[in-house]
């Protein structure tokens, strides 16, 4: 069984004398807590993943396995912003309408009278359905509220696309939903969101007037960004990780909540995408980065909020972040739940990827200077290749068509690489090299492998 496990039964099976719920472990007024001891976790290795999750920016961390607390640090209590988290729980409410046939996943849009300012809807764009703007699939791209400068930049040219033909992670679909959710309950989100579902799973900390309706002169559609502590946000994972069930209670039907994290697209780098949830995880054909089992799935939000649900190991993980540009990235993020996975002796979660861990030679800058120029760096499985050409320019393209994607000029400076990017953000990076034969592995300045590569060439 393993002491882990043998110490989790032992704690089952005292839990009723220290006033806690046996089985389940749903919390109650406030969450219950398992020492790391007791549940065969290390408090050494979790000191780790906190370190590395301050270092990254995160400002609360909570790790629940079996519906227990067994870790967590920061201000937990603390309302802030959840960005586009608030999607996955506009999610589990018309996942509930839907339920009570108020919401018909196959209504166009046409059928629901869902115009927008000019220029308006095309006759096409009207056939989009519910289901389309679940999935991010609507093909409609009409400027939309709470929407970046990045996702205007990317959002494709409108009429590009007929309706479930092509994903785009667009903030249009999202708040269009919200509308078709206020027009067919009559309901305000945030006090439907209150009544439906926090105060049935006893959110501690949220409350009606924590969410506000976002309104803007590009779109008639407002967005509708909630504040909530990472306690509460902890609770609602739980519930999706229990299949919408509360203690008994089934709160969110089981069929949606099974329906809303299959992976009806796939993303360019790597998570799939649901009915407003994120599912899998990152592309590791670039660097690892952390195994993470079949089935999970997460929340996300801009500035490092994050809620993940990973049904295998009966287990979630909340990171909260300020709402502000240079939050933990996914990769980051990977690395924390490696950290913590590794806590908790779990085992089949790929290699470690920090710099401490790496095998090789860490080259210095004499040795880059000569070794770099003229070679072609194939990252990963490819098909992306990098030229590094003596004049220290590089070309960045995709090896089986030839197609170029970025170039720019590289350097080295100091005991490090680094390259200027005409098209990629970052625009410039500097990395650590560490080669073994013709392997490079890349590392950023907080020691995480951000790359790996072969080299060819002469």
């Amino acid at each position: 069984m393993g002491l882990r496990r043998i110490g989790l039964v032992i704690l089952v099976y005292f839990l009723p004398i220290v006033g806690c719920y046996a089985g389940e472990h749903f919390p109650g007024a406030r969450w219950q807590h398992a020492s790391p001891q007791a549940t065969g976790w290390s408090a050494a290795k979790l000191a780790k993943a906190e370190a590395w999750s301050n270092q990254i920016g995160s400002t609360a961390v909570m790790v629940i396995e079996h519906g227990l607390v067994v870790a967590q640090w920061g201000d937990t209590a603390a309302r802030t912003p959840l960005a586009s988290v608030r999607k996955s729980l506009l999610s589990a409410l018309i996942g509930i309408a839907v339920a009570r046939h108020q919401i018909d996943l196959d209504a166009t849009l046409d059928a629901l009278h869902i115009n927008d300012s000019a220029p308006s809807l095309s006759a096409e764009e009207k056939a989009a359905t519910v289901r389309d703007l679940l999935e991010a699939r609507s093909g409609v791209y009409h400027p939309a509220c709470y929407e970046s400068r990045w996702m205007a930049k990317l959002r494709p040219l409108r009429y590009s696309h007929k309706p479930d033909t092509f994903w785009y992670y667009n903030n249009w679909d999202f708040n269009t939903l919200g509308a078709i959710y206020v027009q067919a309950t009559g309901a305000s989100i945030f006090g439907a969101f209150e009544r439906e579902i926090a105060r049935p799973i006893g959110m501690q900390d949220y409350r009606p007037s924590d969410g506000r309706y976002s309104t803007c002169n590009a779109s008639v559609y407002p967005a509708y960004p909630f504040h909530m502590s990472a306690r509460d946000l902890a609770r609602f994972a739980l519930l999706y990780l229990n299949h919408g069930m509360w203690n008994g209670r089934q709160i969110v039907p089981a069929q949606w909540v099974e329906d809303s994290v299959q992976p009806y697209s796939q993303s360019g780098f790597g998570p799939g995408y649901g009915y407003l949830w994120w599912t899998g995880f990152a592309d590791n054909n670039v660097a690892p980065i952390v195994k993470l089992p079949v089935g999970t799935f997460f929340a996300w939000g801009f500035g490092g909020q994050f809620a993940f649900v990973i049904p295998a190991d009966d287990l979630v993980v909340v990171s909260r972040a300020p709402h502000a540009p240079g939050g933990p990235s996914l990769r980051e993020m990977g690395r924390l739940l490696w950290l913590i996975l590794d806590a908790g002796g779990y085992s089949d979660i790929g290699p470690d990827a920090s710099l401490a861990a790496a095998h090789g030679t860490h080259e210095d800058g004499a040795e880059l200077a000569r070794l770099l120029p003229g070679k072609t760096l194939m990252w990963g499985d490819g098909p992306f290749l990098t030229r590094m050409n003596p004049d220290h320019t590089f070309v960045f393209y995709r090896g089986s068509q030839g197609v170029t994607e970025d170039s720019g000029s590289w350097s080295v400076v100091g005991d490090e690489v680094c390259r200027y990017s005409r098209r990629f953000d970052p625009h410039d990076a500097c990395l650590d090299v560490v080669r073994d034969g013709a392997q490079l592995e890349f590392f950023g300045g907080n020691g995480l492998m951000v790359a790996e590569a072969h080299m060819v060439g002469q």
